[in-house]
């Protein structure tokens, strides 16, 4: 019986490629975009931001897997929303989700506000009707009155469209990697898969910015 000898090269591509290639597992422009670098508002942690519109079913589906992810995120990344504006109607929920997060309670907030929408059939689609449903979630009127037409309100919507415009931002839920690498389901064609580009990319920005460091807002 002849014994199989491996070759140079085949033990090369073994030892040396082999790894290699288990990094590249996911290619920019199959399941991630990149884009021009932007600043990042996260400090020395990996910026992961997720624009997203309440009223979007894609964005309510994703929202127990996105939860459940970030529960083992990597330490070195932070997550952050954005609430996407892409027309006057949208603009409502915008308000209701950054009178959340002055508040305190914008990740609390989130199933409430999404199951609300979709599993009850509840539009919340003006002032007075999130107010009542804010009410019946335990907070005070006058508090998420204040912060919904609170004088910064103007200030947050305008900045977040204007990220939105930077990152070319076409549909929700779409994901944002340090400010430089965009990703969404329709990418990676599934939820799952997208936790998994999302580790992918994360690890990517860390080594990327231990070489070039990236700019911070």
């Amino acid at each position: 019986m002849k014994m199989w000898k491996m070759t140079l090269p085949c033990l090369l591509w073994c030892l040396g490629f082999a790894p290699a290639m288990a990094l590249a597992e996911y290619s920019e422009g199959v399941e991630y975009i990149a884009v021009a670098q932007q600043p990042v508002e996260t400090g020395a942690k990996i910026e992961v931001r997720e624009f997203f519109w309440y009223g979007c079913s894609h964005c309510f589906h994703l929202e127990p897997v996105l939860h459940e992810w970030r529960k083992t995120m990597s330490s070195k990344a932070k997550f952050v929303r954005t609430p996407a504006v892409f027309r006057d109607t949208w603009e409502t929920h915008a308000r209701a989700y950054y009178a959340y997060e002055a508040l305190g309670v914008s990740d609390k907030m989130a199933m409430p506000m999404f199951s609300a929408i979709h599993d009850k059939s509840r539009p919340l689609d003006d002032e007075k009707s999130i107010t009542a449903f804010a009410v019946e979630q335990g907070m005070d009127e006058k508090r998420f009155h204040d912060a919904y037409n609170s004088f910064s309100m103007a200030t947050n919507l305008k900045h977040g469209i204007d990220l939105q415009r930077r990152y070319n931002i076409t549909s929700v839920p779409t994901m944002v990697v340090d400010g430089k690498y965009v990703t969404s389901a329709g990418l990676t064609h599934g939820q799952e898969k997208l936790m998994k580009v999302l580790d992918f990319l994360i690890d990517k920005s860390a080594k990327e910015r231990k070489r070039t460091p990236v700019r911070k807002k």
